[in-house]
């Protein structure tokens, strides 16, 4: 596959990097302790079924097509492969303020997180980059995917490192490798875009495990119907923004 035109590299790479900046910001808000943070659960919740529906409706079919011998493999690879990340490398941790600081005494842990998430956010390219490989109706679409849950992101990595011990300049450098990483993912595929049979399958189980496993239990953990209502307001938008925005 040809290099991509470099219209469509630098849109995807501004993309990427607007990506970085909301797992920045995220890290900001945590380490200012703003009061907007606790909006941040919203974020989650829409993000969540946003992100679902892009994976299920989007990501997953198109992996199917461009990959349909090794495609499903390379699916339960990325979602398995994160599930043996996050149970091994990485200790439990949530979407949102840790509070639980006896977790994180040790910064080989903190860092062992941040190693996870790190691996998140570099999917998190690899998708927004494969995506713009195919088209940019997809590209824009998985983006906004992506980006609903950038902030929660940068606010979980930068709380972990606080409650680690580390200081508030490490937890905004932590923040910071987020969105590096975010940015490396799409640098890749840009460079090497016939990456995209592997990549984008493997973005998807990824992203499908992070929306599935790693988000909605978050949304559950809210009582009340309010975080299941903003969840399916997610799945609305993905619906509507699908349906308007041309192919």
């Amino acid at each position: 596959m040809p290099p991509l035109a470099l219209s469509t590299f630098a849109l995807s790479v501004a993309l990427g990097l607007l990506a970085g900046l909301a797992n920045i910001l995220g890290g900001v808000l945590l380490v200012q302790r703003s009061p907007s943070a606790r909006s941040l659960r919203y974020f989650v919740a829409l993000g969540s079924g946003f992100m679902l529906s892009a994976t299920l409706l989007e990501m997953v079919p198109e992996s199917l097509h461009l990959a349909p011998r090794f495609g499903p493999l390379l699916l339960l690879v990325g979602y398995c492969g994160v599930h043996l990340l996050e149970h091994t490398v990485v200790p439990h941790f949530h979407f949102g303020e840790e509070t639980h600081h006896h977790e994180f005494v040790s910064a080989k842990t903190s860092y062992s997180v941040l190693l996870g998430l790190a691996t998140h956010t570099f999917f998190d390219g690899i998708a927004i980059g494969s995506a713009f490989v195919l088209s940019r109706w997809l590209g824009w679409l998985i983006f906004l995917a992506i980006f609903l849950h950038k902030l929660p992101e940068g606010f979980t990595v930068a709380s972990v490192m606080l409650a680690g011990g580390r200081s508030r300049r490490t937890a905004l450098y932590a923040a910071l490798l987020l969105a590096a990483t975010t940015v490396l993912g799409v640098v890749v595929i840009n460079l090497q875009p016939g990456l995209v049979h592997a990549g984008l399958p493997l973005a998807a189980g990824v992203t499908l495990y992070v929306a599935a496993t790693d988000l909605v239990p978050e949304v559950n953990r809210e009582p009340g119907i309010r975080m299941a209502l903003v969840f399916f307001a997610g799945v609305a938008l993905f619906v509507l923004l699908r349906s308007l925005l041309p192919v």
